[in-house]
């Protein structure tokens, strides 16, 4: 990606060991990356500056991932338009099918592979591969 061109990517994930590996995967394909560590440090982070996307886990403190999204998609449209990657280790067809009603717009359960991470992001973001 361009450098004028880089999307922005929002991870929303509480534990830290995976936000550096997600940060460095999106970062090494050419995403600008900013961390939120539960759904109302991400409110409060997309009132200043939009992104492109946003990566959110599902089971964080304070705000969970399924209340955050449901949040999102009450708000601006410039808001409540952004895309959202869910990554969880959850992985019945019951939570899958609870994002979706959320309002997530895909699901990958937890381990994410790099390859995957940044495919998924490209493709939610409208990047062209």
């Amino acid at each position: 990606m361009a450098e004028d061109q880089k999307k922005r990517v929002l991870l929303v994930e509480d534990a830290g060991l995976v936000r550096m590996y997600y940060r460095e995967a999106l970062q090494g394909a050419g995403f600008d990356v900013d961390e939120a560590l539960n759904g109302i440090e991400a409110l409060e982070k997309l009132l200043t500056a939009p992104v492109d996307l946003l990566i959110v886990d599902v089971n964080m403190p304070q705000m969970d991932g399924l209340t955050f999204i449901r949040t999102l998609r009450r708000q601006t449209p410039a808001i409540a338009s952004i895309p959202v990657l869910i990554t969880s280790t959850e992985s019945s067809p019951q939570d899958i099918h609870a994002a979706r009603i959320a309002g997530a717009n895909f699901y990958l359960t937890k381990p994410v592979g790099q390859e995957q991470l940044v495919l998924h992001a490209r493709i939610l973001s409208g990047c062209v591969a």
